[in-house]
């Protein structure tokens, strides 16, 4: 198939450590993997078979880049759709489809398409500003979201009351009710041209508390079997609901009623699905090539419950990334560490994650605390 010529080339727009672990599996399949980043020493620039420096969000970057590939995806969702979707109009494959990054990226309708597909979600409302909410003070506590711009953590706020005010965005967002859940955790789903759709386990994810990004997680989640196909039935509706192509990653609450509501969705590899890698049967990475090739899915069994630990910039360091404690990080049994490239580090700046496997879940448990004790990234 053309995908397996000399000359075929897949785009990715964004140059990051997910970029970076996509090109990875792009060599065992013998891809050309062409990268656009604004970054020029961006994780990708020294792997990509091809790099270009350039703004992902502008449009005659974006557009020209996209005509010198056959094949174009993402792996961040800040760009710039309209110039994917003239090329899209052109004949280009763009997967996911530039009209369903346009609702993913922006919060505010993202929400809405759950509410009009029936999908199970936390209540919210939606502000156009930090003066709207004072409207809807009998919606507090709440979490202010911004309509768009967030990541990892960033363009959320909690809101526990009145007194919280000076807190909320003055920008176009939502008001989301604080669930009283359990667990967090996500589904990633992949589906292919021809409709074919495959998940993985569910995993449970371990939030920072005071980052809102996950510090960890553990893979397979210890929900119960019912709730776990709960999750796995749902994010199966939301993936077939958009009629992505690609992987999706689904992250949901579970309440201390045992219901499941979906949070947030992302369309590309993600942070819940890097112990894959080294834990299931195919990578995320692996499935979002099979997907956006339109190749069979491949099998997402867990072959070894795993962990997987983000390893961010320790607070007070900022400039040239050095990394301490290597050696005593691998000495603990099953730990494999994935350094993102990233030149300087600065405080909570993912610079890499550690995947565990251990066949026993209490050990697994331990060795978790272990390598946040002994790995550090400072300057």
């Amino acid at each position: 198939m053309k995908a397996f010529y000399q000359d075929y080339k897949l785009g990715i727009l964004g140059g990051g450590q997910l970029g970076r672990m996509l090109i990875q599996a792009c060599t065992n399949f013998d891809i050309h993997s062409s990268v656009l980043d604004k970054d020029a020493n961006a994780p990708c620039s020294q792997l990509a078979s091809t790099f270009t420096a350039g703004d992902i969000t502008d449009y005659d970057t974006v557009y020209a880049f996209g005509k010198t590939v056959d094949l174009l995806t993402i792996e961040i969702e800040n760009v710039n759709v309209d110039a994917l979707r003239k090329l899209e109009e052109e004949g280009l494959q763009v997967y996911p489809q530039p009209s369903i990054i346009d609702i993913i990226k922006d919060k505010r309708r993202q929400k809405m398409f759950y509410r009009e597909h029936g999908i199970p979600t936390a209540e919210f409302v939606l502000v156009d500003d930090a003066q709207a909410i004072r409207q809807h003070l009998d919606f507090l506590p709440a979490f202010n979201k911004l309509a768009t711009g967030g990541y990892d953590g960033g363009g959320v706020q909690r809101l526990r009351s009145e007194e919280d005010l000076d807190k909320a965005f003055d920008a176009p967002g939502l008001l989301e009710t604080l669930v009283d859940f359990e667990q967090e955790i996500s589904v990633i789903a992949a589906r292919n041209s021809k409709g074919e759709v495959s998940v993985f386990p569910a995993v449970e994810c371990v939030f920072h508390p005071e980052h809102n990004l996950v510090d960890y997680l553990f893979a397979p989640s210890e929900v119960s079997r019912e709730i776990e196909q709960t999750a796995e039935a749902i994010a199966r509706q939301v993936i077939e609901s958009f009629g992505l192509v690609g992987i999706l990653a689904v992250e949901m609450f579970v309440t201390k009623e045992g219901e499941v509501l979906v949070n947030e969705v992302a369309p590309r590899p993600h942070n819940s699905g890097h112990q894959t890698i080294n834990a299931n049967v195919t990578s995320q990475y692996e499935q979002h090539l099979r997907a956006i090739l339109d190749l069979p899915l491949g099998d997402t069994t867990i072959t070894i419950p795993s962990a997987m630990i983000n390893l961010l910039g320790e607070e007070g360091y900022t400039g040239p990334a050095r990394y301490e404690g290597l050696d005593a990080l691998l000495n603990i049994e099953g730990a494999s560490i994935f350094l993102y490239g990233k030149k300087e580090t600065r405080a909570q700046r993912k610079m890499g994650h550690v995947t565990i496997v251990d066949e026993d879940m209490a050990s697994l448990k331990r060795k978790v605390e272990d390598v946040k004790k002994v790995i550090k990234v400072i300057t």
